[in-house]
């Protein structure tokens, strides 16, 4: 008697969480509940196993047949030096993963804090943290830039740790341009200067003689460029350039559309029809809804989360649809005569 009832006992207590487990994740409730707590051990990138992959390298058998030799002869007369802001606290959170998806891909890439961490690793400059405190971070990494890696690339970008950057779409963009002449490009916005100014968090990029002009003749007059820590780092950054005769250059495509964006892809497709909404006053060119809003070569997109930095990189470097054979856009001027040579040998 006693273990037929303790067997009835198991068998209902069993029923009964399965019913419950049924019901709960058939009423929207339940569903949200279930969802939300999938979502949450999906976000602890900390325990993820993706985030301790290793990226695949061009040999890998899923990619063997990948031809990569107009972007890896790029890669080497368009070089690109990648500074990322970021602050002791999102060592772990974000830096790492901007190293471990689309950082690499840069000719040189370091990390810009306010504290040495050797994991990344990163410099530590000499500057209090803080939002009130990034235009003094921007001049001070820039500096540093400038006195250990002037000649280790053409073009020096400027990136926040939630900004993601297709690398070899910005090498083409840069291609037919002079890193020799004074330039910087980037998600181009009004006020401030009469030809505007780039968006930080979409990220900017310099020609070396506009670093060399920055370091040289801005930062050490204080009419050129604004001595205080204190301000806005992206709009001080595009007046003390204006001042120096650094050309605010347009980065869009040749239908127009824009290749700089200053937040998540579908932000763009999808935009605010607000039109009181802060954007539509800072944009510099017009720009359209949809698939028209951003251009097949984009460069970069701010406000990406750590996960979805994996997300991008799989979509853009890992998912193909069968059969279909992309073109690479017209080929940059630097790379006629060596492709040329590469498909002769």
């Amino acid at each position: 008697m006693g273990r037929r009832f303790v067997l009835t006992l198991v068998i209902g207590i069993s029923a009964g969480f399965s019913v419950a487990y049924i019901f709960l994740t058939s009423t929207g409730h339940g569903r949200d509940v279930v969802y939300s707590q999938y979502r949450e051990s999906a976000r602890d990138l900390e325990k993820h196993p993706i985030s301790n992959l290793i990226e695949h390298s061009s040999d890998e058998p899923a990619h063997r047949n990948e031809d990569r030799s107009v972007a890896d002869e790029l890669a080497k007369k368009v070089r690109v030096l990648c500074w990322v802001m970021t602050q002791p606290v999102n060592h772990n959170k974000k830096a790492r993963h901007v190293k471990a998806t689309w950082g690499k891909r840069c000719n040189k890439l370091i990390f810009m804090s306010s504290e040495e961490d050797e994991s990344l690793p990163s410099v530590k400059l000499p500057v209090h943290e803080g939002r009130d405190y990034l235009w003094a971070k921007t001049k001070e990494a820039f500096r540093y830039v400038y006195e250990h890696h002037r000649r280790d690339a053409d073009w020096f970008l400027k990136a926040d740790d939630d900004t993601y950057v297709v690398v070899e779409n910005l090498r083409y963009m840069l291609a037919d341009h002079d890193p020799g002449q004074p330039m910087y490009f980037g998600c181009r916005f009004k006020h401030f200067t009469q030809q505007g100014y780039m968006s930080g968090g979409a990220g900017y990029v310099l020609s070396r003689n506009a670093l060399d002009r920055f370091v040289n003749k801005a930062l050490p007059s204080p009419h050129l460029c604004k001595v205080s820590e204190h301000g806005a780092e992206d709009a001080e950054m595009g007046k003390c350039l204006d001042n120096i005769g650094v050309k605010a250059m347009d980065s869009r495509d040749s239908y127009h559309r824009g290749r700089f964006f200053p937040f998540v892809p579908h932000d763009h497709l999808f935009p605010n029809k607000d039109k009181d909404f802060w954007y539509w006053h800072y944009i510099y060119y017009p720009t359209e809804d949809g698939l028209d809003c951003c251009s097949d070569h984009a460069i970069s997109f701010h406000y990406v989360s750590p996960d979805m930095m994996y997300v991008m990189d799989y979509l853009i470097y890992h998912l193909r649809p069968y059969g279909i054979s992309f073109g690479t856009g017209d080929l940059p001027k630097i790379l006629r005569n060596s492709t040329k040579e590469i498909t002769t040998n």
